[in-house]
Order: C-alpha cells, then structure tokens, then sequence
C-alpha cells in the first residue's frame, strides 16, 4: 500500500497524479475556489475529507488538497502526499486573532506554532519547535506585501479544542487553558488555528517544506477590548488564497533557478 505505484489509502493518488506544490485548505469545498486560480484546472479524487484538484501555475503541476480540520487528518494528508512526490506544502485557512494588531480580515502568515496539539507529540519531543521552511516563509510574506494586504508575520497557537478556545470556562481544566491562553497573548502570539504545529513539525520530519497563511475571521480579545464588535467578522478567505498562489508562483522561478 506505500509503494509509490499504488494509491494511497486514504488520499486515494499515486505518484505522478499530483504535483510537487500542493496548497492545503482544510475545508474540502474550497478546493475548486483555490485551483480556479491555476490554469486548466481538474479534479482528481474525493476521498473521506480528501479533496483533490490539479492545475498549472507557470507551467508547473500544482495540487490542491482539504485535509479536514485539525492534526490527525493533517498529518495524514501530507505523509501520503509526499509519498506521491510533493515537496512544498502551503496551509490555507482561517484564524482567530489574539494580538489586538491583528483585525478581522487581516493576513496572518505563521512563522512558528505553539504545538497545543496531540499529533504533533507523536513526532518530536515537546522541545522541538514548530517552524516553516524560511523560503516559503519569505514567499508568504513578499506575496501578502505585493499583493497589498494588510499582513502580520509571526507565531500562531495551533490548538485540538475549537470549544476549549472559544468556552474554555465550562471546561473541566478552565483553569489551565485559560492560563495558558493569558501567556501566549503575553508571549506576543498573533492568532490562533488548529493545524500549523501539526504541519511543520511532520514537514521537518518529512525533510519538506511548508508555510501557512490564513485570513483572520474575527478577534475575540479585539471584542473584549471594546475595539471590534460580532458585525467585524469576516469569512472571504481570497486574500489568503491569493497569497499562497503568489507564493507558489514565487517559489517555482525560485527553484527553476
């Protein structure tokens, strides 16, 4: 089942069916939105939460593929992956301010993530950080700047709990999440999402690289501040889409050279 001829079992491609650049939503209903930006866009499978498309971004086939939400699913997406020849992986997707810098709508690029998850555990040791490949990084961020976007650079809090986050009081450890939460808004953390500790600490085992961008959907510490109101809350997730094509863009001439 892991040779590179057969399909894998749960993104259900082989080698040879996808590109060596793949974006990663989690939700598998934008994928036709993301490939709609590459050039002679197609489907290639549906499997579980696995949604493939491929297209052409300056001539080279690039992927794109939901991984559904949170670590376990992540992980498993980009191991059967970069079984099948990918070696850059982009994560897209939304987050929840925390900095009161960051407002709803704005970009969020992840240059490193609190590992608050499970899956990430079952890799490295606690010590080992969660970080992105510098160059697709710096793409992340070029393209966010060429493009215009209002955009921050900096570490995110990748989390297994969405409810834990958003009610973390009737919780049975209130207490310890909420403290928790007090330090990385002291530690300077920008937002908050559930996959990206997931992603690069599996790419740094994998020796592939990877990036997150997301679009901030609201800020809860904005709203508790008196700064933002529920009517700021924001869904369009374009910008981000549109950077991490820019980048994708960026590091094929990159790598061509």
């Amino acid at each position: 089942m892991l040779a590179s001829h057969k399909k894998q079992y749960h993104i259900n491609v082989a080698e040879g069916e996808v590109g060596k650049y793949c974006i990663l939503p989690g939700d598998p209903g934008r994928c036709e939105k993301i490939a709609a930006c590459f050039d002679n866009p197609y489907h290639v499978s549906t499997n579980r939460e696995y949604n493939i498309w491929n297209g052409y971004v300056n001539g080279e086939l690039v992927s794109v593929c939901s991984t559904g939400i949170g670590g376990p699913s992540t992980a498993i997406a980009v191991e059967e992956l970069a079984m099948c020849g990918v070696h850059t992986f982009i994560r897209i997707g939304t987050c929840g301010g925390i900095s009161l810098d960051v407002r709803s709508g704005d970009v969020v690029i992840a240059s490193g993530a609190v590992r608050q998850d499970g899956t990430s555990h079952e890799y490295a040791p606690p010590e080992f950080p969660a970080v992105p490949d510098a160059d697709v990084l710096f793409a992340l961020r070029d393209a966010a700047r060429d493009l215009g976007y209002t955009n921050h650079t900096g570490v995110v809090q990748a989390k297994d709990s969405f409810y834990g986050q958003h009610s973390p009081t009737r919780m049975p450890i209130a207490g310890t999440l909420q403290a928790k939460w007090e330090a990385w808004k002291r530690l300077g953390v920008l937002a908050s999402e559930m996959e990206s500790s997931t992603l690069f600490t599996v790419g740094s085992f994998l020796r592939v690289r990877t990036g997150s961008v997301f679009t901030c959907v609201w800020n809860q510490e904005r709203f508790n501040a008196g700064l933002d109101t529920n009517d700021d809350e924001t869904h369009d997730t374009t910008s981000g889409i549109r950077v991490a094509v820019k980048a994708i863009e960026k590091l094929i001439e990159s790598d061509k050279k």
